[in-house]
């Protein structure tokens, strides 16, 4: 199938995807029992877990060229190693068409710091989806993320971050890492590349605030989960706001279709031709730092 003009000629990055270890998929009711969020999300059956495999069917079926597979908030240090184990050899049997995100549980203080930059030296491009509910971290006291975010500077690699909606519906997950929080984070580690999902919980929005856009300079947002969330208009709203360099496309799979998402996204027309390829390519590889983009 794949995507149609004017986007056919794009080396699309789906810049948010997860998978799961065949351990972990199969021993869903074991991990469920071990780990509060990961019970919140996949307690159900129907809760789809996704492997490396289904991953690259979905991306041949959107006509993906790449994906950006973010780790799970893990809040035991051990299942982090071992699934982040799991994404580096994903990643290296993929021929490159999957890149990875290493998680590491911040409570972890200086064991999270060397998990990091073990999984820099595996190929990870970044550090996420870290995830302040799921993994016990206060984002007012950005000190307890301080050893990984040293890590990140050091590397030149990026932080990405859960980030919800302090109004709107309910739903599994939803949190309270919203754009005040956020922000406070933001503005303790003003040279830290961060990438910000699900549209940065509204944060974009506030940099009409010239104090808010000028302390976001580094800031990027995905869209994943955008049909959760948002109207479509979010896109045209958000690119006038930030410009193409700072929107990823993400589609969060499997939660949303990769295909479907990735149509719909060319189809409603909110993101200009001369647009198109930063949101759903340049910008990814850029941010994270791949197959000869800009650093971030």
């Amino acid at each position: 199938m794949g995507i149609d003009s004017p986007a056919a000629e794009i080396a699309v990055v789906d810049s948010h995807v997860h998978i799961f270890s065949h351990e972990t998929i199969s021993g869903r009711e074991r991990v469920c029992a071990s780990e509060p969020w990961f019970d919140l999300l996949y307690s159900s059956p129907a809760a789809r877990l996704a492997s490396p495999d289904a991953l690259l069917a979905a991306m041949d079926d959107a006509g993906v060229s790449c994906a950006i597979a973010a780790g799970f908030p893990w809040r035991d240090i051990g299942r982090a190693r071992a699934e982040n184990d799991f994404l580096a050899d994903a990643a290296a049997s993929s021929g490159g068409r999957i890149r990875w995100l290493a998680n590491v549980p911040p409570l972890s203080g200086d064991d999270a710091a060397r998990e990091a930059d073990r999984c820099f030296a595996l190929g990870a491009c970044g550090i996420g989806e870290l995830n302040s509910d799921a993994q016990g971290v206060t984002l007012g006291e950005p000190a307890l993320l301080a050893p990984v975010a040293e890590v990140c500077l050091a590397a030149g690699k990026p932080v990405m971050m859960h980030a919800t909606e302090p109004v709107g519906h309910g739903y599994p997950g939803k949190g309270t890492a919203t754009p005040e929080r956020l922000l406070a984070f933001i503005i303790a580690n003003p040279a830290l590349p961060i990438v910000l999902a699900h549209w940065g919980g509204g944060l974009p929005f506030y940099e009409l605030m010239p104090e808010v856009a000028s302390a976001c300079a580094l800031v990027a947002y995905d869209t994943a989960a955008s049909t959760y969330l948002y109207r479509p208009a979010v896109f045209r709203a958000v690119l006038d706001i930030v410009g193409p360099r700072r929107v990823l496309w993400g589609s969060d799979y499997p939660v949303l279709g990769m295909d479907r998402f990735l149509r719909k996204t060319i189809a409603l027309g909110e993101i200009r031709g001369d647009e198109l390829e930063a949101v759903l390519s340049g910008t990814a590889r850029r941010v994270y730092g791949f197959e000869g983009g800009e650093t971030a």
